[in-house]
């Protein structure tokens, strides 16, 4: 402080004509009626100087109160030891200040001269406010308020003496709380300064008040080497002026110009601070550490830095230590309780619930997908036009203010054709409020081999959709696997007059939304469809001739769900009302097969690109979760890690998530929950790639498959394993004649850990059990059938799930595989959820009572009845998943049948009657029963029940399914296939 009289007086501040202002703050009440501010003021930041700023709570008073006085000594003075009375006399103090608004405290630190600066600062302001400029907006606005006296406060001296330190506390604190009092100062953007808050103190959402304050920080973290700054160093940084905000489980910094929100940090377990300038590499520097990030911060004086560290670190170990904690199974994420949560079997339920999640959307959606068709239809059959469309959702959302986050994955153009640029761009033109990004930039990231596989819905941070369904053609199906849609749908004028609202249902719970439709249905909204309204006379209905024939329809559900053009009489039962007419289901390229063909054209979404009328659909078999709460937060805080870290439980890595070191937490839950298991394991998965031999394949998921088994063997104890897992893999290929490279590639590793070679499951338990291992295993595909344009058609289901259920009691759900590029955290990126129940059910185990998990039950014998068709028919047990009446009777019996009904009828592949090339070729020149005796073939399909078929383990069995030397798939690395 100079020599010149400074006295703080807030009379100075004192407009004649001031009084009250119109506190005009936008608040809404919390849960306990207060008020606060809303989480979309986040998204509504601007300039720290712009008077709009909406910063403190309506109709709530602010209060100061100076806790204490710190002295100390500055460093020039320190080694002066004459004149010490005087020295004592004017020693500088730093007054310690709690400030309280509602339900927030904060505190904050303040010499002398802070003061005095802040009171010539409003001084200045009073100036400039007094000067008569009619189009300044606050001079209007000043003239407008209420007539009323302004506060009073007394002259101060200078300096303090030791003997009036305490009185000056007292002064202080009363003119602190009178100038807060008065609203247009206690707005100005130097006050906010002064009592460090800004746009993000108060917001309710998120969390308590944390330290606050304009700091220097530099770029990015990022050093510039071979640069040598001022002489003192040879890095030279660049440094921005940024206001950072601490709150308990991130870190933020915003531009004080504009108040957009330049970065988040989260935090996690390996947050820490540092606060030497060695490790700072900055003179009165703070660095904070994370998985993701390192921040360094310069503070103008050695205590200022000191203050600054040691603050965010109390306040953080304080209020987010749930963050910094190591989680079970090494996760990012902590184990919570008392989640609500909810399973989807098959897209149809998973979809609607997501289109009502989103129409539910108040501030913010969160959507990351390996493939998203803007286009897709999320409610059917299509009677509303085009409302439940995710295009038209997503815009119409945008347009009511909500902000909508989209992450693509970036495919490499070449080896992929998802067309992730024209997703991208499509939802970019729909509103401002969509934000798009793909990622990875290949030639910037080198990041050519992996993918990102999450399939994510956010929604305002407190409902999260997690599992395997990406929202993409092909993924939404029913537990009917319709193989046939040649139909169109209309709604009865009756049914229009008395359907005001879809009631949303998942296997047996309870929906969390109910989403209103309209009773007003203009079907010429609807997007024009190739092939709608095309009509051919059928040459022959089976349908017809079964019932003519006085077949009943539950002898023949999984036969003929989808014959005679589009679709049987349960196919009608909807939840929409009654409909007239043939269904129709999937429209333009939501009707594949992708084996049969790859998607092409994909900018032309309503042109179907394969010929329906010919060609079977393949049906689509997935498992999705929706969670509440504080595990939703979790899954919000891993998707902004990676959309943050883009601008650029999981498996992540430095390329998919930025952080330091992968994350497999996934793969450590899979085989823990595995060793622990003490009844059975039930598996659904699109892979089936695992047992390491630290060469071509390192996950380790089948090797505790085997040592559990072998345990439970030399226990004498009854243990089972059910795997399901597509019957071929994914990839475009004749199969009649030995498949792509690509498909082999993928048979041989599947093959290698089932059966194939030492390291395989069945060759291992063979060597402790012999053929006992079939006591103990089982492995599956899914399999359908239906008439098609008069003929006979099948095709396998492709089992896209990624699903664990032991026990009864525990589940997990996720994107992940069963295989490297999804289980080692170093490759592709991954989400998933495990959900130990707390609410448990009468059950029976082996024939005994039994206590299981709520969730996890009603999850299996969901997926049990739907394969094995314990809908249709209710004398099929599948209570008691290990006794020896269900595993032998039932599971492998059905298995059996199934598989050998298929195979003698319509002499399907895969098959294990075709062990190479030769034994193909031969079995393709005898025609099936569906060829030589239609009538004989009907009677043996009525034998099929659900979808169940063995797995063909001797398929191929004689032949090298390796990419054969000289093709493009033995150029790449093996890890793409494994």
């Amino acid at each position: 402080m100079d020599d010149t009289v400074e006295s703080l007086d807030t009379r100075e501040l004192a407009f004649e004509d001031e009084g009250e202002e119109v506190d005009c703050e936008s608040e809404e009440p919390n849960h306990a009626g207060e008020s606060c501010i809303s989480f979309s003021a986040v998204y509504g930041t601007v300039g720290f100087k712009d008077t709009d700023a909406q910063v403190f709570l309506r109709s709530t008073p602010i209060t100061a109160k100076i806790l204490e006085v710190e002295r100390f000594i500055r460093a020039k003075d320190r080694f002066n030891t004459s004149n010490q009375r005087s020295e004592s006399r004017t020693m500088p103090v730093v007054f310690r200040i709690e400030l309280r608004h509602g339900n927030f405290t904060w505190v904050v630190k303040r010499k002398e001269k802070h003061f005095v600066e802040l009171h010539r600062e409003l001084l200045r302001y009073k100036t400039f406010m007094k000067i008569p400029l009619p189009s300044r907006s606050h001079t209007v606005r000043r003239k407008s308020i209420k007539h009323g006296k302004a506060g009073q406060m007394p002259s101060l001296p200078r300096r303090p003496r030791e003997e009036q330190v305490s009185s000056r506390r007292k002064q202080l604190e009363d003119y602190l709380n009178t100038l807060l009092k008065m609203p247009m100062y206690r707005r100005y953007h130097a006050t906010m300064e002064f009592i460090d808050v800004s746009q993000m103190s108060f917001v309710h959402d998120l969390g308590p008040k944390g330290l606050e304050g304009m700091i220097h920080k530099r770029s990015g973290g990022h050093r510039i080497p071979g640069m040598n700054c001022c002489g003192r160093s040879q890095i030279c940084y660049r440094w921005s002026k940024r206001w950072l905000v601490v709150k308990d489980s991130f870190l933020m910094y915003l531009k004080p110009d504009s108040g957009a929100i330049s970065f988040v940090l989260l935090l996690d377990k390996e947050f820490n601070i540092k606060m030497d300038s060695k490790l700072t590499e900055t003179k009165h520097g703070v660095r904070i550490d994370s998985l993701s990030r390192t921040l360094v911060l310069k503070c103008n004086s050695y205590r200022h830095a000191r203050w600054w560290g040691q603050a965010i670190e109390d306040f953080v170990r304080k209020n987010g230590k749930a963050f910094l904690r190591t989680h079970r199974f090494n996760s990012f994420a902590g184990e919570q309780e008392n989640i609500p949560a909810k399973w989807y079997v098959n897209g149809k339920t998973y979809m609607e619930d997501v289109a009502d999640a989103l129409e539910a959307a108040k501030v913010e959606i969160f959507i990351t997908d390996w493939w998203l068709s803007p286009e897709i239809f999320l409610k059917r059959p299509v009677v509303e036009g085009n409302r439940w469309r995710l295009d038209c959702i997503l815009k119409r959302k945008a347009q009511q203010g909500v902000r909508i986050f989209v992450m693509l994955y970036k495919e490499v153009e070449l080896a992929l054709g998802i067309n992730s640029e024209y997703s991208k761009r499509t939802l970019m033109h729909l509103h401002p409020n969509i934000k798009v990004m793909r990622h990875p930039d290949h030639v910037q990231s080198s990041v050519y081999l992996w993918a990102h596989h999450e399939k994510i819905v956010v929604i305002d941070q407190s409902v999260a959709f997690v599992g395997g369904i990406d929202l993409a053609y092909g993924r939404w199906d029913d537990n009917e696997h319709r193989l046939t849609d040649v139909g169109s749908v209309t709604r009865s004028a009756q049914s229009m007059d008395q359907v005001d609202g879809a009631t949303l249902s998942a296997g047996k719970g309870e929906s969390y939304y109910n989403g209103s439709t309209s009773a007003s249905v203009q079907l010429n909204s609807l997007p024009k469809l190739k092939g709608i309204g095309r009509t051919r006379k059928s040459r022959f209905s089976l349908y017809r001739h079964l019932h003519r024939h006085g077949l009943h329809h539950s002898d023949s559900v999984s036969s003929f769900d989808s014959s005679d053009r589009g679709g049987s009489v349960r196919s009608l039962q909807t939840g929409v009302g009654e409909l007239m007419g043939n269904t129709r289901f999937w429209h333009g390229k939501d009707y594949c097969n992708f084996v049969y063909k790859d998607w092409v054209q994909l900018e032309k979404p309503f042109d179907d690109f394969i010929d329906r009328y010919t060609t079977p659909r393949m049906p689509w078999h997935d498992i999705a979760s929706v969670v509440h709460g504080k595990a939703a937060r979790d899954v919000a805080r891993h998707f902004i890690q990676r959309w943050n870290f883009t601008k650029v439980l999981r498996s992540a890595a430095d390329w998919s998530a930025g952080i330091k070191y992968h994350e497999e937490s996934i793969h450590n839950a899979y085989i823990q929950v595995i060793a622990k298991s003490k009844h059975f394991i039930y598996i659904e998965n699109q892979f089936f790639i695992s047992c390491a031999d630290n060469k071509q394949v390192f996950n380790k998921v089948g090797d505790a498959i085997i040592e559990r088994i072998i345990r439970a063997h030399k226990e004498n104890k009854k243990f089972r394993v059910y795997v399901v897992t597509p019957l071929l893999p994914g990839f475009e290929g004749d199969i009649s004649t030995g498949g792509g490279s690509a498909l082999q590639a993928v048979m041989h590793f599947n093959y290698r850990t089932m059966i194939r070679g030492d390291k395989s499951i069945i060759s291992q338990l063979k060597k402790e059990m012999d053929d006992q291992w079939m006591n103990y295993i089982s492995f599956c595909g899914l399999r359908t059938h239906a008439e098609l344009e008069g003929r006979l058609v099948t095709e396998l289901i492709y089992v896209h799930s990624k699903l664990l259920i032991a026990d009864d009691n525990t589940v997990i759900i996720g994107s992940a595989n069963i295989n490297d590029r999804s289980m080692l955290g170093k490759r592709d990126s991954e989400v998933a959820v495990i959900v130990e129940d707390t609410q448990t059910l009468l059950s029976v185990m082996d024939g005994q009572k039994y206590q299981a998990g709520k969730f996890a039950l009603q999850l299996r014998l969901e997926c049990f009845k739907t394969i094995l068709g314990g809908f249709q028919d209710p004398t099929i047990d599948v209570s008691d998943p290990i006794s020896d009446r269900f595993y032998k009777e039932v599971w492998m019996t059905t298995a059996g049948r199934n598989a050998t009904i298929y195979e003698k009828v319509f002499r399907c592949l895969p098959s294990s009657l075709v062990r190479n090339l030769q034994e193909l070729l031969s079995f393709q020149t005898k025609p099936g029963l569906d060829k030589e005796d239609p009538l004989k073939a009907q009677e043996s399909l009525r034998k099929i029940r659900g979808f169940l078929v063995q797995f063909p383990l001797d398929f191929l069995s004689e032949q090298n399914l390796q990419p054969s030397v000289g093709t493009k798939e033995a150029m790449v690395p093996t890890e793409i296939w494994t």
